[in-house]
């Protein structure tokens, strides 16, 4: 009884409230009018349209307080249920009983007070290494180090190892690129399969020969076509520890450019194909050809369950730095981590490069001499012209002496008497003879070292974990209670240089077409990921459903897993491969889109019907279409055209995230005579805009001209209007021909210095003005935006909430190349000074677009086709400018193209840019390094700050970014060179294509800054800002019904989930795991959570985001909706290892930062 009074008061509170909110919202609705009716909105002119308007207002509001007050009622009901259920969530809108609406208009995040203090206490930590101090210590001079060019003299006493001897593991590998001056498949036909066949034969001729092998691509490619008996060699091979699986990722990825979310799905694509094919679990990593290294590898591996891990692309002078304190070995910890639980040990290697010569000690000349594949006779020699000597009795002394003094000398760089002195280099051991020379030899050299104890020393074949194992016994790390003997050091290894001042930022941006297409890919995977693991649990539901193609659709997910992390290989997203070699990777990505489209269209076919029995699977005539199409692999994709009549075309929109979302959707349409109804029937707010065609682009002038004749086709339209879905759910609206007083026309302002009489454009206004040089201004409900009448380029914004303006001013600039003898290429930045204003003779066509729904200015230059687009919702979509770049330097010559952001923020020489979208790296512009190294790379963010404003650039793309003077964010866009950079790619960059990118910028005000956090190791995105960064990577999918089918009753929304997922937990992944026994699904999947670290102090009101913050916490049993959760069980971050302790659980509990894993079992 007590409780229904509750209730009834708790009700009556609410109607209260709506009440009020109804009376605000018709007092902002008559307030809400642009002032200036030429600039913004398309009100008509007359006092009587003005009036007919309120009135629709007014009619719209009632009917929304009439939804909302229905939707408390149900809320309310809910409510009473979960308090029953001893649930208590009333933050949290529940989906499950179907009641899933649009939502209030003002939204407030709850956040957990606890959820705020891992930020603030972050980075505090002490680490004995921070690497932003090192850059501060470091005078980045070149001095020549004798023969360690760029070290030091390395000197010793004879004594030093008479108690203790040196233990040398020689390791022999080859480093097998999956692409770059040939294809995949033609590295694997010409040398690949090679190597792996002679090393079945070759190891068994000897029990102490050692070989390893990292790259999963090419092993399953050769065990695919070996037969049993090579295979059972292989595995005892492996269990004698003859040969080794190092890292186990599907290639060796780049570390700068990819995304977490694809670091994870190769590690688990190589780990989960040895865990089926070979039951190997890799134990370390191996990591020789990277360019610089990112600490998100080195946590993703520690979550895998490694305890080492090797590097070797760092610049020089941390090398030499390193070396002089030794701390070339080292425990690598996070800059977040309040505690040690990311401690991964790791191995740097300390000399230029991983090859033969510069592996065995501090000369190259001499360790040149220990290659034997460079005998006389052979294909390679020595550059330094002292080739080797066959090992035999009349040499052996000599020779021995000769390599333990490099031995001895690379030693002294670390803290153990345990050396790693890895033998191979790209491509190596292809023919038996190679493989003859280098162990017979060596083996002679080891047989006299360790037959006579004057030398002290213990040399032998090894793999890494023989010698990681040894290291780990000599620094007494398996002992508990031991104090470590070596540091802790945090922070990363970019921008990475290998001599004098050749930074390799150049192909932070280098094939921007492809890295836009990469991020592409990885949505549509996860999305079909998601969809998939769901449809398949669908299926198994009723009889009529097994027609699901499961098995063949798991055969394409896979295909496209692996497409994607083939090109996380350091030669495919970093745009440094052969022109043909970029086809191959491109042509690849292309293939697994469209197949991931078909799994997405498929799964929501069988999620989205009302009734099972009514599904029926036939692949040629598909249930669902994307309603975008690419026509080949270096195409940007087309909108395809709905066409309308009086029947409803069905347009299921797909929400790939986890929190509940209202986001803008944009289709185009074969009349301008459109009606749409949301999921609950209800007629729905539509802004109707021209689709233009203004893609001539001769000359300037022709340019202009064709572009104002063949402005746009009347056929078709772009509609344009606020869907609203559930998390990793479908909001079903109808399309449908017909007048609607909903749909609003946009209006158009055309700007160019040749102003023509004004044409009728049938549908549309559009007014033509000569250039104008007075302002041109947006607005929504949060900002005033400015832009300049001359460029079109944005000048100022204006934040309303309390009305202050802020310079921010948008530019292009163009790079140049040195004119020195070496220049820029695919991997390097050798700029010829600071960037060049982008110059235009005549002032560029400037298209104003007002609409109801969003306005925008798109101004037409040379080289690129701009666009900032500002929403007019409410919630985040408004919150941000979409700016947006389609990029064209095709015709130049040695150029690259900046944009330049330019704002008042007191930064000064700080900057904040992500790593690998996973966690945010403060970096600092430095005076003493030449522009090339104060360029970094940017996965998915970069920010300025001072104590009162944030300002962040957000990506949908991976690109170089810098800040370059105070208050400045610059990206590189695309970049046409036209000479190699010697590297060994042989050639420049000038495949250039039309290339899309995509940013949003954000401003966000600062409050209760400390001034120590400015000297901090570590930093944060706001909610708001991480959640920007998730819309813009994973935009809704629109999705469409045929028009001449039969079409069955759908749901009017899906929703997989009861409600949103905390704030700050993100799902990486709902990826169905593979069959043990065959090649289809099994009946279990990876869900890979991440929980975010976010920084409180930005306002998070009107988000438009109905979740909260729960301390970390996740009821997983009562999270899935209309699916139940049979099991869940932590498992490590690739699926290699279950915990001791590992059981069945219903609520996971995660620190902030944490990835974890989870096998899932639905049904």
């Amino acid at each position: 009884m007590k409780l229904s009074r509750q209730f009834t008061v708790f009700g009556s509170a609410i109607f209260c409230v709506v009440i009020f909110s109804l009376y605000l919202m018709l007092d902002r609705g008559h307030l809400e009018h642009p002032k200036n009716h030429r600039r913004e909105g398309s009100f008509p002119q007359g006092q009587l349209s003005i009036l007919q308007e309120k009135i629709d207002h007014l009619e719209r509001l009632l009917a929304e307080n009439n939804e909302i007050i229905s939707n408390i009622r149900d809320s309310v009901i809910n409510l009473s249920e979960s308090v029953k259920d001893g649930q208590r969530t009333p933050e949290v809108i529940n989906f499950s009983q179907g009641n899933f609406s649009e939502p209030f208009a003002t939204t407030y995040i709850s956040v957990d007070p606890e959820d705020c203090q891992f930020a603030s206490k972050s980075g505090s930590q002490a680490s004995d290494v921070q690497m932003l101090d090192v850059y501060d210590l470091l005078p980045f001079d070149n001095p020549d180090g004798g023969v360690w060019k760029q070290g030091f003299d390395i000197t010793y006493d004879e004594h030093e190892w008479d108690n203790e001897p040196l233990q040398v593991f020689v390791v022999p590998h080859s480093h097998n690129d999956p692409g770059w001056l040939k294809t995949f498949d033609d590295y694997f036909r010409d040398q690949t399969q090679h190597i792996l066949n002679n090393m079945v034969l070759k190891l068994q001729e000897d029990k102490s020969r050692k070989f390893m092998w990292s790259e999963i691509s090419y092993f399953s490619k050769w065990w695919d076509g070996i037969d049993s008996q090579k295979k059972d060699a292989v595995k005892r091979l492996i269990e004698d520890g003859q040969f080794e699986i190092v890292t186990g990722g599907w290639v060796m990825p780049d570390e700068a450019s990819p995304h977490y979310f694809a670091l994870i799905d190769q590690l688990i694509e190589g780990h989960q194909w040895l865990e089926k094919a070979l039951g190997v679990k890799p134990k370390s990593g191996w990591a020789v050809d990277p360019f610089g290294h990112s600490p998100t590898m080195a946590y993703l591996l520690k979550r895998t369950g490694f305890s080492n891990m090797l590097i070797q692309r760092v610049h020089y002078s941390v090398k030499k730095y390193l070396a002089t304190q030794k701390a070339l070995e080292f425990f690598w910890r996070q800059n977040w981590d309040l505690g040690s639980n990311s401690d991964i040990l790791c191995h740097m290697m300390p000399f230029y490069s991983y090859d033969v010569p510069h592996t065995c000690g501090p000369d190259p000349k001499i360790c040149c001499q220990f290659d034997f594949k460079r005998l006389p006779g052979g294909s390679v020699s020595c550059p330094w012209r002292i080739p080797p000597d066959a090992i035999h009795d009349g040499n052996v002394q000599h020779r021995a002496w000769m390599i333990l003094d490099q031995y001895r000398k690379k030693s002294k760089l670390y803290r153990t008497k345990v050396l790693l002195a890895p033998l191979g280099d790209d491509f190596r051991y292809t023919d038996g003879t190679e493989w003859d020379q280098q162990y017979q030899n060596y083996q002679k050299l080891f047989d006299y070292m360790n037959s006579h104890p004057e030398f002290h020393v213990k040399a032998q074949f090894g793999t890494l974990s023989d010698y990681f194992d040894a290291m780990r016994k000599a620094g007494n790390l398996d002992e508990k209670n031991s104090n470590s003997v070596f540091p802790v050091l945090s922070g990363d290894f970019f921008t990475y240089a290998d001599r004098d001042h050749h930074y390799w930022s150049g192909y932070f941006t280098s094939r921007p077409f492809y890295k836009r297409l990469d991020r592409i890919l990885e949505s549509y995977l996860r999305a079909a990921e998601i969809l998939y693991s769901l449809a398949l649990v669908q299926s198994k539901k009723s009889e009529k459903m097994t027609a699901f193609p499961s098995v063949d659709h798991y055969k394409l997910l896979t295909e496209a897993r692996r497409n994607l992390g083939l090109f996380q290989h350091h030669d495919a997203i970093t745009g440094t491969s052969k022109d043909w070699v970029v086809v191959d990777y491109g042509t690849r990505l292309f293939h697994s889109l469209m197949n991931l489209k078909k799994i997405i269209t498929d799964s929501a076919h069988i999620l989205i019907l009302k009734d099972q029995e009514a599904y029926t699977y036939n692949p040629s005539t598909p249930f669902l279409s994307m309603d975008d199409a690419q026509s080949a692999q270096d195409a940007l994709p087309h909108k395809t055209v709905i066409k309308l009549n009086s029947q409803p075309r069905y347009l299921l929109i797909y929400n790939p995230t986890e929190q509940e979302r209202s986001s803008v959707v944009s289709v185009y349409v074969s009349t301008p005579r459109v009606k749409v109804l949301s999921p609950s029937g209800r007629s729905v707010v539509v802004q109707l805009s021209a689709v233009w065609d203004g893609t001539a682009k001769e000359s300037q002038e022709a340019y202009q001209a064709s572009y104002l004749q063949s402005f746009f086709l009347f056929f078709p339209q772009q509609i344009s209007f606020l869907a609203h879905v559930p998390p990793l759910g479908f909001g079903v609206y109808q399309l449908l021909e017909g007048l609607s007083l909903e749909t609003v026309l946009a209006d158009y302002n055309l700007y160019h210095d040749k102003a023509k009489v004004v044409k009728s454009y049938k549908t549309f206004n559009v007014k033509e003005i000569q250039n104008a040089l007075d302002e041109i201004m947006l607005e929504n409900s949060y900002m005033k935006v400015w832009f300049s009448g001359n460029s079109g380029l944005v000048e100022k914004i204006n934040t309303k909430d309390d009305n202050k303006n802020h310079r921010v001013k948008l530019s292009f600039v163009w790079y140049g190349t040195t004119s020195n003898r070496d220049k820029s290429g695919a991997y390097l930045f050798l700029p010829d000074g600071e960037a060049k204003p982008y110059v235009f003779s005549d002032p560029p066509v400037i298209r104003v677009t007002h609409g109801k729904i969003f306005s925008e200015v798109t101004t037409f230059f040379n080289h690129l086709t701009h666009t900032v687009r500002l929403y007019k919702v409410h919630g985040l979509e408004g919150q941000s400018l979409e700016i947006s770049n389609i990029v064209d330097i095709r015709g130049e010559y040695n150029r690259e193209i900046a944009m330049r952001i330019s704002s008042e923020v007191e930064s000064h020489n700080k900057f904040y840019s992500d790593l690998n979208g996973y966690q945010i790296q403060p970096r600092r512009t430095m005076d003493k390094l030449p522009l090339q190294a104060n360029i970094y790379p940017m996965t998915s963010m970069a920010y300025v700050q001072d104590s009162r404003i944030r300002l962040t650039l957000h990506s949908a793309q991976s690109l170089g970014v810098a800040s370059l003077k105070s208050g400045q964010l610059e990206v590189i866009m695309d970049r046409r060179l036209m000479q190699d950079d010697n590297r060994g790619l042989g050639q420049g960059v000038h495949d250039n294509k039309i290339t899309a990118n995509l940013f949003r910028l954000l401003m966000e005000k600062r409050t209760g800054v400390d001034t120590k956090e400015e000297k901090s190791s570590v930093s944060y995105p706001s909610l708001r800002s991480h959640i920007t960064s998730s819309f813009i990577n994973h935009p809704l999918i629109p999705m469409m019904t045929y028009a001449d089918r039969n079409i069955p009753s759908l749901l009017n929304t899906f929703s997989p989930l009861t409600s949103s997922m905390p704030c700050d937990m993100h799902m990486v992944n709902l990826r169905t795991i593979q069959s043990m026994a065959n090649p289809g699904p099994s009946d279990e999947a990876a869900l890979i959570i991440h929980r975010k670290g976010f920084d409180c102090r930005f306002p998070n009101t009107d988000l438009g985001l109905l979740c909260s913050t729960t301390q970390g916490k996740l009821k997983v049993h009562r999270l899935f909706n209309k699916f139940h959760v049979g099991s869940l069980i932590p498992t490590s971050l690739s699926l290699m290892h279950s915990p001791p302790d590992a059981r069945n659980m219903s609520e996971i509990s995660m620190s902030p930062m944490e990835i974890n894993t989870y096998r899932i079992h639905l049904r």
